[in-house]
């Protein structure tokens, strides 16, 4: 608990403990023997209201001040005007006293909130252990010294020193050092990662053993920890259906029921069908039994628990309504390089022409790539061994979808697929290898083909068996790659179907036929900035994190910070859950309201029960929202 919470308990305890000693010496009939009959049940009216008063006045003073903003109908309201009416009972000469009553919903509501309070500062927790990631310093070296400045002021390109136990305050690339990273409070992941020279490391890890001079990608702003900061800041204001509806039936549900109450309490005694005190004590009742909060409480509680349970498997939600539309999931469809494949080509054939010589083919191919990012490019320029002239290099366009051309020592070299080939015109020959097939023509002439081939991730296979289990009807890939090569991995992979060849716009296209055809609602899965339009169209959009572009981490709806395919899964499961959750505390809530209400219409039901009614509804309601942060069953 909290500073702020302890307080609050303490003076629930206090107000408790006079509650019971009044109730004691009301009952032992001490009041009665010191003020006599009348006295008793005024000076019962005094002690009573003490602990009330302990325990309520900020719900009191919070009341008044809705009232005289205009915003009376809340719980607070309700619980005044019926606790307050309870006291009043004592002023009707006909009336049974309700003291006890009146400050006992008024400590009990207090012990409802209060547990309330506790319960979403605990599921808070998984969230706001990621704002811990931020990290307060950078250590630079400038004169032979490390200095401590502030992130922001780090600029792209500059060497950073991240000593034993700091965390990595940019994203980068060592250049000097070896290390065990722990990259828990990120991705979920228990195991610590081991980086050496070369490798790529995003902030908010911790560095576990040794030193590790770092080359900064990025700026502060754009690095990991920043993106995910702002994530979980922006996740409370995206707001479920569901969770919008509780909110609009609440703002309609209290002033009807209030008017239902008066009408309760007026009505009938106007029509000489009872007692006022009577009716009053009904109208009194039905108002404490109204209150909404379980509904209001529990609710948006099953939605926050569902995301920060999320953020424990290193799955970042950016809101309520994406859970909720993760829930209703039935196709999930797959970018395949960097998403079901490492991304990491690795050159594994060269085939030459006769009389070319495989080097030489490698040779332009590396040159004619050598101002691209692009995995595919990457490896080739990694398979050559020799050192790229960009000198030779005279121009270099990248044709979408297709390859590149390039002018290279005045020949003209196009290095791409076959659709580049025909397109202007090669005569290029098939590969019985399965993998990316990289053509290669030098004026017009064919000189060869490099077969690169791509690795499928460790837990791709287990993620699409997970998917089917989870009840997901329709797996689907996606690729740029050759019909040859998707067939394979679909086939490894044991997906529903697959669509090969596709350039960034037929993508789009591909997921727009997929969702006319879909029941429920469709995730796409991607990390590329070509996978930002896809991602955006989609129901849902999930985006690789910790490896993925800024730009598909921004379309994203969901992001899984550790690359695993596999979380799919796992969140889709998380949301499901949340959603039975979230139904069954509707379904319970309004339930036993609607009972106990009709029973205090019929003045069956007494104050007591209307209690249970408001708080005890509340607390089993809380209790079982607080499930949705458990993901022990999830993992």
């Amino acid at each position: 608990m909290n500073k702020k919470q302890k307080k609050w308990l303490r003076r629930i305890l206090i107000a408790l403990a006079l509650f019971f000693a009044v109730m004691a010496v009301d009952k032992l009939g001490v009041l009665t023997a010191v003020f006599g009959e009348p006295g008793a049940l005024y000076a019962s009216f005094v002690l009573y209201l003490v602990p009330y008063l302990i325990a309520g006045h900020d719900v009191l003073l919070k009341a008044w001040r809705n009232i005289r903003r205009g915003e009376a109908f809340d719980e607070s309201f309700l619980m005044t005007v019926a606790t307050i009416g309870a006291f009043a009972m004592v002023f009707f000469p006909d009336a049974d006293p309700h003291m006890a009553e009146g400050a006992a919903v008024m400590l009990f509501y207090q012990v409802g909130e209060l547990f309330q309070s506790y319960a979403v500062g605990k599921s808070r927790k998984s969230i706001a252990a990621m704002m811990d990631i931020a990290p307060d310093y950078a250590n630079i070296e400038r004169d032979g010294a490390l200095v401590q400045v502030d992130p922001d002021e780090v600029r792209i390109g500059d060497v950073i020193v991240v000593k034993p136990g700091e965390r990595v305050p940019i994203d980068g690339v060592v250049v000097e050092g070896a290390s065990q990273l722990d990259t828990a409070a990120l991705t979920g992941e228990s195991v610590p990662r081991h980086v050496e020279e070369g490798a790529e490391v995003i902030s908010g890890c911790i560095n576990m053993t040794g030193v590790l001079r770092v080359r900064t990608t990025k700026l502060f702003g754009a690095s990991t920890v920043s993106r995910i900061l702002e994530l979980v800041e922006n996740a409370s204001e995206k707001k479920a259906h569901t969770e919008n509806f509780i909110t609009r039936f609440a703002r309609v549900y209290t002033p009807i029921v209030t008017l239902a109450a008066l009408a309760i309490a007026i009505v009938p005694p106007l029509l000489g069908m009872g007692a006022w005190s009577d009716w009053i004590l009904r109208g009194l009742t039905f108002l404490v039994v109204s209150c909404p909060c379980a509904l209001v409480i529990s609710v948006p509680l099953s939605f926050f628990g569902g995301i920060g349970g999320a953020s424990k498997l290193g799955i970042l939600v950016k809101g309520s309504n994406y859970l909720e539309a993760l829930s209703e999931v039935d196709t999930v469809v797959f970018d395949k390089t960097g998403t079901l494949t490492n991304g990491t080509f690795n050159v594994v054939a060269i085939h030459a022409q006769d009389g070319v010589d495989p080097d030489y083919v490698l040779s332009m191919a590396a040159h004619a790539e050598a101002f691209s990012d692009h995995p595919i490019a990457v490896s080739v320029k990694e398979a050559y061994s020799g050192t790229i002239d960009q000198a030779r290099i005279a121009q270099a366009t990248e044709e979408s979808g297709h390859g590149v051309s390039a002018k290279i020592d005045e020949h003209v070299v196009l290095v791409g697929n076959d659709r580049l080939m025909s397109a202007h015109g090669s005569n290029w020959h098939d590969c019985e290898l399965t993998g990316t097939i990289l053509h290669v023509a030098i004026d017009g002439s064919y000189v060869g083909h490099i077969v690169i081939a791509d690795v499928v991730k460790d837990d791709a296979v287990q993620a699409i068996s997970d998917l089917h289990a989870a009840g997901v009807e329709r797996c689907v890939m996606l690729t740029g790659d050759r019909e040859e090569v998707a067939r394979a991995v679909a086939a490894k992979l044991g997906l529903d179907e697959y669509h090969a060849q596709l350039l960034p716009g037929d993508k789009v296209e591909q997921v727009e036929r997929i969702l006319d055809s879909a029941r429920g609602n469709l995730a796409f899965v991607g990390d590329g900035i070509n996978d930002a339009p896809v991602l955006t169209r989609a129901d849902v959009g999930i985006a690789m994190g910790a490896m993925g572009s800024d730009a598909a981490i921004e379309a994203a709806d969901i992001v899984l910070m550790d690359d695993k395919p596999s979380n799919i899964a796992r969140a889709i499961r998380l949301a499901r859950r949340t959603m039975r959750i979230v139904h069954q505390n509707i379904v319970f809530a309004i339930g036993v309201k609607v009972l106990i209400l009709i029973l205090a219409a019929f003045g069956i039901a007494n104050m007591w029960l209307a209690v249970f009614g408001d708080v005890g509804v509340a607390v089993i309601a809380i209790l079982n929202a607080m499930r949705a942060m458990n993901t022990r069953s999830i993992r």
